[in-house]
């Protein structure tokens, strides 16, 4: 009955929009009056040639109504989604991968995001020491090489101008890697981003770089935040799955829209000798129930020293500087009750016999972040070894840095809003 009403009724629409409301077509006598007809008025100048039949022109109606409201939804809450996956499983790579479209027609790379790198950079033909999978910049059309005038080139990191191209230099990891800066059209999600900035590799050395390149979610000018400062206004999320996953289930949100609301958050510190990373204000840490003593100076930001805490997505294990985490380690060891501790590889608190873990929090200014044992165990490939997933800061010019990595970020929604100056972060399970 309710499908005879609304047809009967669009039957009479029709008849009404066909009829005109203005049948004699008649001009007002005023010109500058604005009349408006219905596409299918014998008044319409955009009347169909041809009779339409009622069915084609209610379904025709139906389809135009439907392409609106997806245009007026797009206006309100336009929502830029990429996918993340666990680089571990599918290009046997510790990072976490979205897919990016570069150039036209369009060539797709698996690109490791890294909150503290700024500039994108991918492996192109011709480049020596790089993976099978290459980017063909003489297969796009909108390809462009960046000379030494532009102002890009004074940018990037260690730039040289020995031909017409602008060459830069970088260490990443235990590898280094050659570039020449170059455009071209960059597609996330849905949105295309034209004349975007980013390197061409022409040789590397080392295992560290990510296979199929790598896309800068730093805070620096040639970052992808500060490249779509109009598009996503240096707003961004992402929740990681946990490194076991082979599905893409984790997502990029780009751009304020569709971020969490309730979500706690702790101040973005600057630091003008490392302004690409996400430093935060660590205050103290606790084991279980107890807050653990560390001096101060461990955990205090120092611009100077680039002593602090970031947020890193590139890291895979959470590292705290030495006294800190001699504190968070032996606190953990007493309430495990475990009498025998073994390691393994750069894991000195492990064991042989099932455990059950301690809770370790994470206290911010503004915001404590709790971190269940799926981010803070690792477990042997036989599955006979638990380790608790956490280190020494190494002994180089990162002893100074805490480092908050993905593992411990697992199945957490992190939001970054530098308009704001602060980082959220809540639970949310993306695995």
């Amino acid at each position: 009955m309710t499908m005879r009403i609304l047809l009967f009724s669009l039957a009479l629409l029709y008849i009404s929009l066909v009829q005109g409301l203005n049948p004699k077509c008649e001009t007002s006598d005023q010109g500058s009056t604005l009349q408006v007809f219905h596409v299918y008025s014998p008044c319409s100048p955009f009347r169909p040639s041809k009779p339409v039949s009622w069915e084609d022109s209610v379904l025709k109606m139906q389809a135009d109504d439907q392409t609106r409201l997806q245009f007026l939804s797009n206006l309100v809450g336009k929502k830029s989604v990429v996918p993340i996956a666990s680089g571990r499983q599918i290009i046997q790579s510790p990072t976490y991968i979205v897919r990016a479209k570069i150039g036209t027609p369009a060539q797709t790379l698996l690109l490791a995001m890294d909150t503290s790198n700024d500039a994108a950079w991918v492996p192109s033909t011709g480049c020596v020491g790089c993976s099978s999978t290459l980017f063909a910049p003489i297969k796009s059309t909108t390809f462009k090489p960046l000379g030494c005038e532009a102002a890009q080139c004074k940018q990037v990191p260690n730039p040289t101008c020995g031909g017409s191209s602008c060459s830069f230099n970088l260490t990443y990891g235990g590898s280094t890697i050659a570039a020449n800066l170059s455009q071209d059209t960059i597609t996330l999600a849905t949105d295309p981003i034209p004349f975007y900035t980013f390197g061409i590799i022409q040789k590397t050395t080392g295992s560290s770089v990510p296979p199929q390149g790598l896309l800068g979610l730093g805070r620096g000018p040639l970052s992808l935040l500060s490249q779509t400062q109009n598009l996503y206004h240096s707003t961004f999320s992402y929740c990681l799955p946990s490194f076991k996953s082979v599905n893409f289930s984790g997502s990029l949100r780009l751009g304020p829209v569709g971020q969490p609301l309730r979500i706690k958050y702790t101040p973005l510190l600057k630091n003008p000798r490392r302004s690409s990373l996400y430093y935060v204000n660590l205050v103290a840490i606790r084991v279980g129930r107890k807050i653990v003593d560390i001096p101060p100076s461990a955990l205090a930001f120092n611009p100077t020293t680039g002593a602090g805490t970031i947020f890193d997505s590139g890291t895979v294990f959470t590292r705290l500087v030495a006294p800190a985490y001699i504190a968070v380690r032996d606190e953990f060891r007493r309430r495990v009750k475990v009498a025998t501790v073994t390691s393994l590889g750069g894991f000195d608190t492990c064991y042989s016999v099932p455990i059950v873990a301690p809770t370790i929090t994470f206290l911010f200014t503004g915001m404590n972040v709790t971190l269940p044992p799926d981010n803070l165990l690792i477990h042997s490939t036989a599955g006979s070894i638990t380790c608790l997933a956490m280190a020494a800061a190494p002994d180089n010019v990162n002893s100074v840095l805490n480092v908050i990595a993905n593992m411990q970020q697992q199945n957490h929604r992190l939001l970054f809003d530098v308009p704001n100056s602060r980082l959220g972060v809540a639970r949310e399970l993306c695995t």
